[in-house]
C-alpha cells in the first residue's frame, strides 16, 4: 500500500470515525473536517490523492465544494467521490457533472468503500493523458495526429464527432462520463446539442467497431464509459 492521503469531508462525527477508522486500518493517511469550508481552506496545503464528499453539508454543500475543486486549476486533478445518502438519479448525474469521478450512497459497506476507493485510484494511475500519442488496445489503435482508427490494421471510417468520442473515452478507460460532460469535452460548454444525438452518435459508432462495440458500454442513468481493459 503506498498510503495514499485521503481527505474526509463529512459531518455527522460517527460516520466520520468510522471512515476514519476503516481508512487508517488500510494503511491510508486520513484528514478529517466537518464541513466544506474547513476542508477547503485545508485543500491546497494537505494535496490530498482523493477527497471523499458528503453531500449533505451544512453551509457550503458538496456540490459547491466539488464544484470548487475541480474549478481550481491547482486542485482539479484531485479525484472526488460523492458520499451521500441521497440515491436519485439526478443527484447521481448532478454530482458527476460537476466534476465528481465516483460515488457511493449511504449506508455503505467499509468493505466497499474501500474497493471503490482502489479501484478509484488505480483508474487515475492509469488514466492516459496522451493527447498526441497513440493508443493501442490489442488490434485496436487510435492515432490522434493522424486522426485515424485501425482494427487489426483496417482502417475505420470514422465521422470527426465519431472520432473525438472514441478517442476521449478511451483516453479515459473505466471513468463514466455524461452526455453533457463529452460534449463539453469534444465540442466546449456552449455546442448545443441533445442527449439523443449523442446516443445517436454512440450507436453509429458502436457499429463501425463491429465485434469491438462492447467496449463502449452504457452507464445506467448516466452516460457512457470505454471499458476498462486493465480488470480483463
Amino acid at each position: 500500500m503506498a498510503n495514499e492521503h485521503i481527505l474526509v469531508v463529512e459531518d455527522e462525527q460517527d460516520i466520520l470515525e468510522l471512515i476514519t477508522y476503516n481508512l487508517e486500518k488500510a494503511n491510508y493517511k486520513v484528514s478529517g473536517f466537518p464541513s466544506g469550508e474547513d476542508a477547503l481552506k485545508a485543500l491546497p496545503g494537505l494535496k490530498p490523492d482523493l477527497v471523499i464528499l458528503d453531500l449533505m453539508l451544512p453551509g457550503l454543500d458538496g456540490m459547491e465544494v466539488c464544484k470548487t475543486i475541480k474549478g481550481n486549476t491547482k486542485t482539479s486533478d484531485t479525484r472526488v467521490m460523492m458520499l451521500t445518502a441521497k440515491d436519485e438519479e439526478a443527484d447521481i448525474v448532478t454530482g458527476l457533472e460537476v466534476g465528481a469521478d465516483d460515488y457511493m450512497t449511504k449506508p455503505f459497506s467499509p468493505k466497499v468503500l474501500q474497493a471503490r476507493i482502489k479501484a478509484l485510484m488505480r483508474r487515475g494511475e492509469a488514466r492516459t493523458k496522451v493527447e498526441d500519442g497513440v493508443l493501442e488496445m490489442g488490434d485496436l489503435m487510435i492515432h490522434p495526429g493522424k486522426h485515424e482508427v485501425k482494427i487489426d490494421g483496417t482502417t475505420l471510417n470514422l465521422t470527426n464527432m465519431e472520432f473525438k468520442i472514441l478517442h476521449f473515452l478511451a483516453s479515459h478507460q473505466g471513468w463514466a462520463y455524461t452526455r453533457s460532460q463529452i460534449v463539453a469535452a469534444i465540442r466546449g460548454e456552449n455546442f448545443a446539442v441533445t442527449d439523443r444525438s449523442v446516443d445517436t452518435l454512440v450507436v453509429g459508432l458502436r457499429k463501425k467497431l463491429g465485434q469491438h462495440s462492447h467496449l463502449i458500454e452504457t452507464v445506467r442513468s448516466v452516460g457512457y464509459r470505454f471499458k476498462d481493459l486493465s480488470q480483463d
